[in-house]
């Protein structure tokens, strides 16, 4: 019922592809199995495994080092934060569960958007819309479908607390997670 995922950016022949970062949370156990069960059962995938994008894939001339250690500067002050579950949304190929884009998930978005050098997406910025996706390449055929089924899945958490946020690096389609940011108290 889905699509491959989409191919990496092309370097020049005999290059390796430039690899694509992201920085995100991961959902807690309880909501993570459930999403990675409800993906078995209706046979669909998201790229990786579940993951709360607060930085979509990108690209930088950064060495790795240089990108934590930009990612690092932008953390430093950022307490643990709680994410509200909205619900299930569904746009043309992509089926996800939606969050509630607070106030501090929109600063901490706009921060991390500031390390760089880097690409942006067209889901940055004014388009960023928190969510963890369910399927990717929904085919046409099989979307009213899957989306009634999907629809009758009730999130087992209407919010999360997340106390960490990673820096991931996909290359050839393997994702690596490259280093852990621990994040301080709330109200701290």
């Amino acid at each position: 019922m889905t699509q491959p995922a989409p191919p990496t950016p092309h370097s020049a022949p005999g290059e390796a592809p430039a690899p694509l970062y992201s920085v995100v949370a991961w959902p807690p156990e309880a909501l993570d199995t459930w999403m990675r069960r409800v993906q078995e059962r209706l046979g669909v995938r998201g790229f990786g495994l579940p993951h709360l994008n607060l930085r979509a894939p990108f690209t930088t001339p950064l060495s790795s080092a240089e990108l934590i250690a930009g990612l690092r500067g932008a953390l430093q002050e950022q307490p643990m934060f709680d994410v509200q579950v909205k619900g299930w949304k569904q746009v043309p190929s992509v089926i996800f569960l939606e969050c509630h884009l607070s106030a501090e998930l929109r600063d901490l978005h706009d921060r991390l958007l500031e390390v760089g050098p880097s690409s942006r997406s067209p889901y940055d910025g004014a388009e960023y819309r928190p969510h963890l996706t369910l399927a990717l390449g929904v085919l046409p055929w099989a979307s009213e479908e899957l989306w009634a089924q999907v629809q009758r899945q009730a999130s087992p958490l209407g919010q999360f607390r997340v106390e960490a946020l990673s820096l991931t690096r996909e290359q050839r389609g393997e994702v690596q997670e490259l280093h852990t940011f621990p994040l301080g108290l709330p109200g701290k």
